[in-house]
């Protein structure tokens, strides 16, 4: 406005800014943004303190739910262009048989066979990095073919033979078997508020919990999948990549040539949920081309997909919970051991980092006087990489099942204790104990761990799922609630469990406070996702090892919900919130709350405690 008032030399006063144009209240004279942009950029910096801010009131988009999605047409009808989508003239069509166990080596191979199928031009070895080398490939054996079918068919007939390494020792019974030991034992201290080993000594009950969660494939819906075209010093890369920036910089470091030499092209994404943030896919299709001088497709199969991935952590969380006479809650220690993230990028990583122990350990908002969580050593033997939620989905599994622990222990209701531990309204200080406390890469001043929003999203989603309704028999409701990516997310599962140990979910109500939210359409489609997510990782998420290879390799043994087994009904509410409250996450945090609730509500219904995930056959004999 002051741009358009300085050309046309009128007050200020006399000019508003309307849908993209700025418009002179006397004459009607127009200006766009465009034709201004330079003019303004020329102008000084304004004191934020003397702008006028449209009135929510006037807003046209922000918050009112009627924004379509511009390529919804296109993804519904087939015409939209994902990763495997892409062709290039004189394109060639790459599979490669990477080392099944996570730093093994190619020690020779056999292409007789597989030069013999049809469509099959060349067989050769892929580079591959010593673990740990970030998201640099595995190596292995690429198949060169005029189609991927043909490829496919090519590294069937490969004979191979792997040196395994050291992590061939690797065997999720006896890790898990490890794990535990190490969370009866002490660790690392990472928080200490208050003394809670002489209040677990002296106190006049302790309620211990125990929970096992096991590493988690990513499976989304499009494997990964990536082209290359190498010309000299130069590179071009089309993939679903959900970081393109980080993508440009490793071609570039990998293949030895300037940064602004490699042009990345981001195709739909095909699902990712942090799978396709790690580019290795992208590399081996870059050093291909660059090697066959042509542009080369590698696809990954779905068993690729599965027995390759940055797993999700697997895990064990121990948490003794000391009570008074009256049932109050006056320590709790919390042991998390699991392997790092910070492995995939540093050998001999045994400790979370500062960003994981952030996610539901070190910044619980209850109201405890004596607090001390522990971080044990755990040693990784394959790559670890974030998954939707990343942290947050084990460490809210063990804080509110414990929640639902002590309630019935005390013979309390959940959500009472719920909110008797999260405690009054107050910004929550974590203490001096918590070294480089991370809060999702935001200013705490900003974004503070809120208990009073907590407190009302609980409030709020009670009130709307009908806490405390008469039940049929057979059914219970189950609560959990969780801060992440600085949101807050309440959730009730309703679950109803048949005497052959049938499970259904006939209900799921979720409340995220999420601060200032302009389009509230995606937000609700984020949530529901992520509660048929939840359900789907509670009910069979389990990647399991041994003799250092990924035991599972499709849906057929690594499952995920159908849609017969989904919630039949998702009512997601979104906390009312002003301009003035920043906005937060919302693509992750609505995962975390759902497996605990799920498995609260199980325990209501049935009286079986889940403890150990996924439920799998678990409620069989309930």
């Amino acid at each position: 406005e002051a741009a358009a008032a300085k050309k046309w030399n009128v007050p200020v006063s006399e000019v508003k800014a309307v849908n993209h144009e700025v418009v002179h209240t006397g004459t009607g004279k127009k200006l766009g943004y465009g034709e201004l942009a330079a003019d303004a950029a020329a102008q000084p910096v304004p004191d934020p303190s003397t702008l006028n801010y449209k009135d929510p009131k006037d807003f046209r988009y922000i918050g009112k739910g009627q924004v379509s999605i511009v390529d919804l047409h296109d993804i519904t009808t087939g015409h939209a262009t994902y990763g495997a989508d892409v062709r290039l003239p004189g394109m060639m069509y790459a599979v490669i048989a990477r080392p099944p166990v996570t730093g093994g080596k190619l020690v020779k191979f056999d292409a007789t066979d597989a030069m013999k199928v049809a469509g099959v031009e060349k067989v050769m070895e892929v580079k591959g990095w010593p673990w740990p080398s970030k998201f640099q490939p595995l190596g292995g054996v690429a198949v060169i073919g005029r189609n991927t079918g043909a490829a496919i068919m090519g590294r069937d007939a490969l004979k191979v033979v792997w040196d395994d390494g050291a992590n061939a020792k690797y065997d999720s019974d006896t890790y898990r078997t490890e794990l535990e030991a190490a969370a009866r034992k002490p660790g690392l201290v990472v928080r200490n508020n208050g003394d809670a080993e002489s209040a677990l000594k002296t106190a006049d009950k302790v309620v211990v919990g125990e929970y096992y969660l096991p590493h988690l494939a990513h499976v989304p819906m499009e494997p990964p999948a990536a082209v290359a075209h190498v010309t000299g010093d130069k590179a071009e890369v089309w993939a679903p990549v959900q970081s393109p920036g980080g993508t440009r910089s490793d071609v570039a470091k990998t293949l030895g040539i300037p940064e602004q030499n490699v042009t990345i092209h981001v195709t739909l994404l095909g699902g990712g949920f942090g799978r396709k943030s790690k580019c290795d896919y992208a590399l081996e299709a870059a050093l291909l081309s660059k090697a066959l001088n042509a542009p080369v497709k590698v696809q990954w199969t779905r068993e690729d997909d599965v027995q390759h991935d940055f797993v999700h952590t697997v895990s064990v969380e121990r948490i003794e919970a000391g009570l008074d006479k009256n049932g109050k809650v006056i320590a709790w220690r919390h042991r998390s051991v699991a392997p790092t993230i910070a492995s995939t990028f540093a050998a001999g990583a045994k400790h979370e980092a500062p960003f994981e122990l952030g996610m539901g350990l070190v910044d619980l908002p209850f109201d405890i006087p004596n607090i001390r969580c522990e971080n044990p050593e755990a040693a990784a033997y394959t790559r670890i990489g974030w998954f939707r939620s990343v942290s947050n989905i084990p460490h809210a599994f063990a804080v509110q099942t414990m929640v639902a622990e002590i309630a019935h222990a005390t013979g309390r209701d959940p959500k009472d204790m719920l909110l008797e531990l999260i405690g009054p309204a107050r910004i929550v200080d974590v203490g001096p104990s918590v070294q480089k406390l991370w809060d999702y890469g935001e200013p705490l001043s900003s974004y503070p761990i809120d208990a009073g929003r907590l407190r009302r999203t609980v409030e709020m989603v009670a009130d709307k799922a009908g806490w405390g309704r008469k039940l049929p028999k057979g059914h219970g409701l189950g609560i959990a609630a969780h801060r992440s990516f600085v949101s807050y997310v309440a959730t009730v599962v309703e679950v109803a469990v048949d005497d052959k140990g049938k499970l259904t979910i006939p209900r799921v109500d979720t409340v995220i406070d999420c601060g200032t939210h302009v389009n509230p359409e995606r937000i609700q489609s984020q949530i529901e996702g992520a509660a048929v997510m939840g359900v789907s990782l509670a009910k069979y998420g389990n990647l399991t090892f041994k003799n250092g290879r990924v035991v599972q390799s499709n849906f057929n043994d690594f499952q995920v919900t159908r849609i017969d087994e989904a919630p039949q009904v998702t009512n997601v509410y979104i906390m009312p919130a002003g301009p003035d409250v920043p906005p937060s996450g919302v693509g992750e945090p609505g995962v975390p709350p759902v497996a605990p609730a799920l498995c609260n509500a199980i325990f209501a219904a049935t009286g079986k405690r889940i403890r150990s995930m996924p439920i799998g056959k678990q409620l069989e004999n309930a």
